[in-house]
């Protein structure tokens, strides 16, 4: 379990966004409803104007959750994460937290013992994190599997068709390209999106789908269509050549007109093996 990747909507952006949004959102109600980090020593003011100096001091607390998931989904890109090192990431984000608040909270009462503010803010602060993460988390984690339910009885229902046909679906899981097995050459990254070239009519034509390539990734995972690149998948049915350079490694297609595609050192091992055992 602990060495187990953590699910792919985790490091999708509009989960992350929602996951910033709501912790903000849910840390500004607690602070105003419960009072935790001393916070009604803060200000000697009205209640309005503690709401308003609050969201200040929430936002930038939030800042750190900001910071940490960006580079959560740009250290995802490169590397896997597993649930032991996401558990210790929040962690991380936890103590961060509560540090600052430990600080700001030492700052306007400096008379505090600060073991035992940074006690109380620890606490506090897994209630503002945790809350509402878990609550994000079982949401996404409960659709994810149902969106992979449906498209597992989705392609029972339709197995025979789907031998020789690739069908693509956007990240709400709605059906919007399928195509032959042998007309499908390559698929790239483009930001939120990812590009399906194929041949139709003869001519090497682009879709764009809204997914990311990881989602393309798990769903192809028995077929033809390799991942080779940070960037690239390629359906290896149609490469014919695989050829080393001074600049690197690149796959050719049987079709004339389409690109090169680069093959990426972290793969290069594994699609080489893969490419000769099919070949043969």
């Amino acid at each position: 379990m602990w060495n187990q990747k953590i699910p792919n909507f985790i490091l999708e952006k509009r989960v992350i966004v929602r996951l910033i949004l709501l912790t903000a959102l849910f840390a500004l109600v607690f602070i105003n409803l419960y009072k935790p980090f001393e916070s009604s020593n803060w200000y000697p003011v009205s209640d309005f104007k503690f709401f308003v100096f609050s969201s200040l001091i929430i936002l930038t607390g939030v800042l750190v959750v900001v910071i940490s998931r960006i580079i959560m989904y740009y250290w995802g890109k490169r590397h896997t994460i597993n649930v032991r090192q996401y558990v210790i990431w929040i962690v991380l984000e936890l103590f961060s937290m509560s540090l600052f608040y430990t600080i700001y909270t030492l700052s306007l009462n400096p008379e505090r013992e600060w073991l035992s503010v940074f006690k109380s803010s620890s606490i506090n602060t897994a209630l503002v994190l945790l809350l509402p993460y878990s609550a994000l988390h079982l949401y996404f984690l409960y659709r994810d599997n149902l969106l992979k339910l449906q498209q597992m009885e989705g392609e029972r229902g339709d197995a025979g068709s789907q031998n020789n046909v690739y069908s693509f679906y956007d990240e709400r899981n709605e059906l919007r390209l399928s195509v032959h097995k042998n007309n499908l050459l390559y698929i790239e990254t483009a930001d939120n999106y990812v590009n399906i070239w194929y041949m139709n009519k003869d001519h090497l034509t682009k879709f764009m789908l809204r997914n990311s390539l990881k989602s393309i990734e798990e769903r192809m995972r028995n077929s033809t269509v390799l991942r080779c690149h940070r960037s690239y998948m390629a359906n290896f049915a149609l490469v014919k050549v695989i050829r080393r350079q001074n600049d690197g490694i690149y796959l050719e297609f049987s079709i004339g007109g389409v690109p090169d595609i680069p093959i990426s050192k972290s793969y290069s091992e594994k699609i080489t093996r893969w490419f000769m055992t099919y070949s043969s």
